[in-house]
């Protein structure tokens, strides 16, 4: 698979996890523990808001991985 390829793919993958990461942190924010309280929602946005970045990281090394060498 040519870079060119992957990184087409993977921005692909990018927007689907950022979706998807985002629709789910909406639906958990609802919990009654967490709407209830200031520090728990400030705690919670903020490691939802940074957690995106895990997953996303695999993603966007094997997008920036070099052509094969034909031999």
């Amino acid at each position: 698979m040519t870079i060119r390829t992957r990184k087409f793919l993977g921005a692909i993958l990018l927007l689907v996890l950022a979706t998807v990461w985002a629709l789910l942190g909406m639906a958990l924010a609802q919990m009654p523990w967490i709407a209830e309280s200031g520090w728990w929602q400030a705690i919670y946005y903020v490691v939802v808001g940074m957690g995106w970045v895990l997953p996303a990281m695999p993603i966007v090394s094997w997008m920036q991985r070099p052509d094969r060498v034909k031999s």
